[in-house]
């Protein structure tokens, strides 16, 4: 009977060089316009995609009321309920608190996060935003840095908003890869040429000249959600917006495979 191989530390094990990159508005587990809960579907959908990270936005930590009225509510928070045994990594940005509950962001990853921030870029009180920044311990020279993100619905709030993550970016180190990913609800298409100060590419411009349509996702028309990269290279991006997943959500999801 041979020997267990020895477990291999994140510095130890061979380089990761591709990752593949999930980003969806959950719409709180629910269909667009709240007709049916849908979570445990979801993970299904989220699952079969083989993602190494995923970037989550209105994503429920509790809501005691929707707990007492859905039989197949989960016991866990949604983000750990998507987790589940296939990404053993995971961290949350709570944006927004309620009687009933909480949401936010939430980043789930096959990789070691080693550390874990979420800044409130809230402008008024009205909207609670968030930027969840996670630190990922990748096999390889350098860690790579996730943003998840959601912006606001005005215009002069998600100006705010950008300038505060464009801060961000700065502040990380310059030659560490950088994945910026979420619902940016902008539909203006302002943000590329603000993120292009600090080198940062879009992955469908990149690769069709302009971000990929995604919202509502049964047809979409708007260019809300966006993945952003820097130090890296994008490939083969794509949106699901067929079945399952245009029933999912009203947000189709982004993916991409990124090259380190």
């Amino acid at each position: 009977m041979s020997e267990p191989s020895p477990i291999l530390t994140v510095e130890q094990a061979p380089a990761v060089h591709q990752l593949k990159v999930l980003t969806i508005n959950t719409h709180k587990g629910f269909t667009a316009l709240n007709r049916r809960f849908i979570l445990p579907e979801l993970r299904e959908a989220v699952r079969a995609t083989g993602a190494d990270l995923v970037f989550l936005q209105e994503v429920l930590g509790t809501h005691q009321r929707h707990a007492r009225r859905h039989r197949n509510w989960p016991v866990t928070p949604h983000y750990e309920f998507l987790a589940d045994s296939m990404w053993p990594q995971f961290a949350y940005g709570r944006n927004a608190v309620y009687p009933d509950g909480d949401h936010g962001n939430a980043l789930m990853s096959k990789f070691p996060i080693s550390q874990y921030v979420n800044l409130d870029v809230s402008i008024g009180v009205v909207e609670q935003r968030g930027l969840l920044h996670c630190v990922l311990d990748v096999p390889g020279p350098r860690q790579v840095h996730a943003i998840c993100v959601h912006l606001g619905l005005r215009e002069v709030h998600r100006r705010q908003q950008l300038a505060l993550l464009c801060r961000l970016v700065e502040s990380l180190p310059a030659d560490e890869p950088v994945i910026v990913a979420g619902d940016f609800n902008d539909w203006r298409q302002t943000a590329s040429a603000v993120l292009a100060e600090q080198g940062m590419h879009e992955v469908f411009t990149s690769e069709f000249g302009e971000p990929a349509k995604s919202f509502p996702a049964r047809w979409p028309l708007l260019r809300l959600d966006r993945i952003y990269v820097r130090n890296a290279t994008s490939h083969a991006p794509v949106a699901l917006s067929t079945r399952p997943w245009s029933h999912l959500s009203d947000h189709a999801p982004l993916a991409v495979e990124i090259h380190l």
